[in-house]
């Protein structure tokens, strides 16, 4: 439920790349579609940094697997997408398109969560590295 907010951020051009990869449109807002991704990247590090920090307050020390997982829950809520794009969008039938559909929609889910998860996590190390780094034991 936390990686709600970076997955919804860009519902509406998911739905223009899908009709131009899956569909018979052409995509042309190139420069849009950059600075999207760079605010998916920065949501996704300031959600997970927040959630880490929130995991440390309660004395949580396991944020490791936390952060990857959160960082990289937006991945599922993309292939949630695919399923309903494919069910109530696109015009494809039968069991040789959806396949190919959902085999390449599974990879490409599959890479934005090990990516995000990934951005997630280093995030959470840079943060912890920088808050334990600061504290001064006497």
């Amino acid at each position: 439920l936390r990686s709600l907010v970076g997955s919804e951020m860009c519902i509406r051009d998911r739905f223009y790349i899908f009709n131009s990869v899956w569909g018979r449109s052409s995509y042309q807002l190139w420069g849009i579609l950059c600075i999207v991704f760079v605010i998916l990247i920065l949501v996704t590090a300031c959600i997970t940094i927040a959630m880490t920090y929130f995991q440390l307050s309660t004395e949580d020390y396991r944020w490791w697997w936390q952060s990857f997982l959160l960082g990289g829950s937006t991945g599922p809520f993309i292939f949630v997408y695919t399923i309903f794009y494919y069910a109530f969008r696109s015009p494809m039938t039968g069991f040789l398109q959806a396949a190919f559909y959902f085999g390449y929609m599974s990879i490409i889910c599959y890479f934005f969560f090990l990516m995000l998860g990934t951005v997630g996590f280093f995030s959470s190390l840079v943060f912890v590295r920088l808050i334990f780094g600061h504290l001064h034991i006497e």
